[in-house]
């Protein structure tokens, strides 16, 4: 193989392209001082503008994550109650109905759902996906 089919392979179009953000396999980033946006929130974190560091890779380079530092990491916002208030307010416009039973699920409804059209029991169970 050429050079130049080598390069496509190995090409990453978010790394800067100098090769600065090293790139992790899956089970490979055992490493105690880097974490996942989501292994932060787990701890109570958020990356705090932060760049990454690094990329954990899984699935053949399918899926991956950035890998932030832990020790540059802030803590996490407060949940007011403007914030809750406010999440409510957008849920609600999600989870109901937009016909005249408006009820509310504990799912969001899909967009096709939302839009107007004949409010029908079919309608909803084609919301839920599993009927």
């Amino acid at each position: 193989m050429d050079g130049q089919g080598q390069d496509l392979v190995d090409a990453d179009p978010t790394d800067p392209g100098d090769g600065s953000l090293p790139v992790l396999r899956w089970k490979q980033a055992g490493r105690k001082e880097l974490a996942t946006r989501r292994q932060l929130r787990d701890m109570g974190l958020r990356p705090g503008g932060q760049e990454p560091v690094a990329r954990i890779e899984c699935r053949g380079g399918k899926r991956f994550a950035w890998l932030y530092r832990i020790d540059l990491a802030k803590p996490k916002f407060a949940m007011t109650l403007a914030k809750e208030a406010a999440l409510d307010k957008a849920m609600a416009a999600r989870q109901t109905c937009p016909g005249p039973c408006g009820r509310r699920y504990f799912h969001c409804l899909q967009a096709a759902v939302l839009q107007p059209m004949q409010h029908t029991v079919r309608t909803i169970k084609a919301s839920w996906g599993r009927w």
